[in-house]
């Protein structure tokens, strides 16, 4: 089987646990990315929910990379970032998005409607990887990236509960148009 390193710097992917490494290394790089955002975004959140769900994904997204690295070591590889251009495009659209905001209720539902599009990308990435590891029989990845799995779900899903209330909270505030 061709390395990692190979895959990630020829591109060059000719079997199904080569795609399979080169998504790990992209979700992997996306995780990075996705925990960045989130303490760029903490200091301009207000909403105390909002800063809350925030600091709870840091812990959940500090294990789950752990997680990943677990994976690469099961397959034999050294954990490698490979760029993940969906994760860098929902970060520099985020980045855009907020410097344009300057009203903090509207801030509060930017940073949680962009969260929530961050998370249906890593929920798709991982239900791929699941399907690939247990195609490979690795029962001990798939519980691995089950566990993140269910972690992204649940934060989706919190945070798709809550951008209702900011939304009234914002328009009630003054703050939107209707």
């Amino acid at each position: 089987m061709v390395s990692v390193n190979e895959v990630a710097t020829t591109g060059t992917i000719k079997s199904l646990p080569e795609k399979f490494m080169y998504e790990l290394g992209s979700i992997y790089d996306a995780e990075h990315v996705f925990r960045e955002g989130i303490q760029v975004a903490l200091p301009l959140v207000k909403n105390e929910q909002v800063k809350s769900l925030l600091e709870k994904h840091i812990k959940q997204t500090d294990q789950q990379i752990k997680n990943l690295e677990q994976v690469f070591n099961t397959m034999g590889h050294e954990p490698i970032r490979i760029p993940c251009e969906a994760a860098a495009g929902l970060f520099a659209d985020g980045e855009k998005l907020v410097a344009a905001i300057d009203n903090p209720a509207v801030m509060d539902v930017a940073i949680a409607g962009a969260q929530t599009k961050v998370e249906h990308l890593e929920i798709a990435s991982y239900r791929g990887l699941i399907t690939g590891a247990q195609q490979m029989n690795q029962t001990e990845i798939v519980d691995l990236l089950q566990q993140n799995l269910q972690q992204e779900e649940q934060t989706a899903q919190t945070f798709e509960q809550c951008l209702p209330q900011l939304l009234e909270q914002a328009m009630s505030a003054g703050n939107g148009s209707r």
